[in-house]
């Protein structure tokens, strides 16, 4: 066995004990990794891939968001764009600093699990993948997503939305206008915290397999997410609720396809 996912396990556990496990970021993230990591994990088997390409999968879940903890650390926050490219940062400590190799002894599948970080948090897959390499990207971003819908129907809002309450947020029209022309909004655009609600309701568009859309819909968690804000504005209410009706449509239709 080339990949010892019990170990990984283990060695994951010893590297976050490096950070203040009383913050309430790093349990999240915590988490959010351990599940990741079984969802993708679960996804590769639901593919009928082979037992290594299943192991790879789990791993890069486990790894996906090493880097999130420096950021936490030295920035308080989840937002690259006011800090560092965490899946970048993270490539840089396992890679360059060498960490990968208490995770997995081999270099066998370096590329595939770097080129599955550096792309788990792209508004797009980069081209020029192997099949392969193309792959796990997509199980890795459609188990980050999927956990990541389940996050927002329980986190604390304060940790994810910077806000312990959103009701006097407004919509910007440049994310509302994203949104309803292209379904993926640029998160340059972000301002408000409703408008990082807007962001995560467009994740739903951004899943390749059928298998992470049921999750989603066997859930609940569309209705779950929307139910645990009321704006104050009408038309960012207005807005809100028309979102959450076209995201609603669309997996009801994806989930039979």
């Amino acid at each position: 066995m080339i990949i010892d996912i019990v170990k990984a396990k283990k060695v994951f556990k010893e590297y976050v004990k490096n950070y203040n496990p009383e913050d309430a970021k790093i349990k999240i993230k915590i988490a959010h990794i351990e599940r990741v990591a079984e969802i993708a994990r679960k996804l590769a088997e639901e593919l009928n891939l082979g037992q290594e390409d299943i192991e790879i999968a789990e791993l890069i879940g486990l790894l996906h968001d090493i880097g999130r903890f420096e950021q936490i650390k030295n920035y308080n926050t989840f937002l690259d764009r006011d800090s560092i490219n965490h899946a970048e940062y993270g490539v840089k400590v396992l890679f360059e600093d060498g960490l990968i190799r208490k995770f997995v002894e081999e270099d066998k599948y370096d590329r595939i699990i770097k080129l599955a970080i550096l792309n788990h948090n792209k508004k797009e897959i980069e081209q020029g993948l192997s099949e392969r390499e193309e792959l796990h990207a997509k199980i890795i971003r459609d188990a980050d997503k999927t956990d990541i819908f389940y996050v927002l129907t329980i986190a604390d809002k304060k940790e994810v939305w910077y806000k312990p309450d959103l009701s006097d947020d407004k919509l910007t029209e440049e994310v509302y206008s994203d949104f309803i022309k292209n379904r993926l909004v640029d998160y340059k655009r972000v301002k408000t915290g409703v408008d990082l609600v807007v962001i995560n309701f467009s994740y739903i568009f951004d899943l390749y397999f059928k298998q992470s859309i049921k999750i989603i819909y066997n859930n609940n968690y569309l209705e779950k997410f929307y139910n645990r804000f009321k704006f104050n504005d009408s038309q960012t209410k207005e807005r809100i609720e028309e979102i959450y009706k076209i995201t609603k449509q669309y997996i009801e239709q994806k989930k039979d396809e």
